[in-house]
C-alpha cells in the first residue's frame, strides 16, 4: 500500500526523537537504568550490564537509521520489534503481578509503575514506526510538506508527552480526588 510520504516522514521523525530520547535517558543514568533493567527479573544478572549498555546505543542508531531514507524501512522494523520487545518486558511482569516496577518510560526524573494501558501506548508506538516503513507514493515534496512534516512530528511528540505524563501521575491524581 502506498502512503502519502508526509505521513511516513514525519512519523519516522516522531519516532527517532522519541527513541533519542528514551536512549538519552538511559545514557543519563546509567546505573539507574540497569537497575531498571534487573528489576524486570528477564535476564540473568550478568547480561544486565552488558544490555543496559547495549540498548541505547540500538535506540540512538535505529534512531538515526530513521532519518535517511536508504535505511528507514530496517530502521522502522527494528523500532517497531524494539518497542514490542518493551510491551513483552511489561506484559510478562504484569502476569506475574509486578506493578510495582518501575517501566524505566519517564526518563531518570520520573517513576511510572507497571500498567496495562502501556501496553496500549506501545503498540500505538509500533503502528506509528510501522507507518514510518511503508513504501511512500511517489511525488514531489515540496517546502510546504516539510512544514507539515514539522508540525505533525510536533504534534505526534506533544500528545506522547502529554500521555506519558497523565500516565506517569495519574496514581498521584487518583489520590489528590480521593480514589
Amino acid at each position: 500500500m502506498l502512503i502519502d510520504p508526509i505521513f511516513i516522514i514525519a512519523s519516522a521523525l516522531a519516532i527517532a526523537v522519541l527513541l533519542a530520547s528514551a536512549a538519552t535517558n538511559k545514557l543519563r543514568a546509567p546505573t539507574r537504568f540497569a537497575r531498571q533493567l534487573a528489576d524486570y527479573q528477564l535476564l540473568p544478572d550478568p547480561w544486565v550490564r552488558f544490555s543496559a549498555r547495549l540498548i541505547p546505543a540500538m535506540e540512538l542508531s535505529i534512531a538515526f537509521a530513521l532519518l535517511l531514507p536508504i535505511t528507514r524501512g530496517w530502521a522502522a522494523l527494528s523500532a517497531a520489534s524494539l518497542i514490542t520487545l518493551y510491551a513483552a518486558a511489561i506484559g510478562i511482569n504484569l502476569w506475574r503481578g509486578r506493578r510495582d516496577i518501575d517501566c524505566g518510560c519517564a526518563g531518570p526524573d520520573q517513576v511510572q509503575p507497571l500498567r496495562p494501558v502501556l501496553l496500549l501506548r506501545n503498540s500505538a508506538l509500533v503502528v506509528l514506526a510501522l507507518v514510518a516503513g511503508m513504501t511512500p507514493l511517489a511525488r514531489e515534496l515540496t517546502v510546504f510538506d516539510g512544514f507539515v512534516v514539522l508540525l505533525a512530528s510536533a504534534v505526534a511528540l506533544l500528545v506522547y508527552a502529554a500521555a506519558d505524563g497523565l500516565l506517569a501521575n495519574s496514581p498521584l491524581l487518583l489520590k489528590l480526588i480521593g480514589r
